[in-house]
């Protein structure tokens, strides 16, 4: 799979979504109509290391990861529990190689709010992320209609 690919088939298949570019990455946000002045995260693709994000080691040549925040429940259920927030800089104290790719992995940084990922998924790696990228989308639609 591509970003392009992957950014296509959230904007071809969630009704409502916008991508938005910006800090370093690209941005899949239900928003509607543009009622919001950004929306409500989906998912995010990230294609090079941050300044607070550095341990999936995206700087390598090619290699980019996939974000998605789901329900804790899904959260819980896909790694057993979630994890503290990690100080400045830090990543979640879970037992992963965040650098692996074409894995569903929780978060280095976000998993603590239930955010997973997964770094250059493969075809059928990324048919397993379609449902839970139907979740986050579901997810981002009762946040928005909280908000709006």
């Amino acid at each position: 799979m591509t970003t392009k690919e992957i950014l296509a088939y959230c904007l071809d298949n969630l009704k409502g979504t916008v991508m938005v570019n910006s800090w370093g990455e690209s941005g899949i946000f239900y928003n509607p109509d543009n009622a919001l002045k950004r929306g409500i995260y989906v998912l995010t693709v990230k294609e090079k290391d941050g300044e607070n994000d550095k341990s999936s080691d995206l700087d390598r040549d090619g290699i980019f990861r996939v974000n998605i925040g789901v329900r804790k429940s899904t959260f819980i259920d896909l790694f057993g529990y979630v994890p503290a927030r990690p100080p400045k800089g830090g990543i979640v104290d879970m037992p992963y190689d965040f650098t692996q790719t074409d894995k569903i992995l929780p978060h280095p940084v976000y998993g603590w709010i239930s955010w997973l990922c997964v770094i250059n998924p493969s075809d059928a790696t990324f048919e397993q992320l379609k449902p839970l990228i139907q979740e986050a989308y579901e997810y981002a639609k009762e946040k928005y209609s909280k908000r709006k």
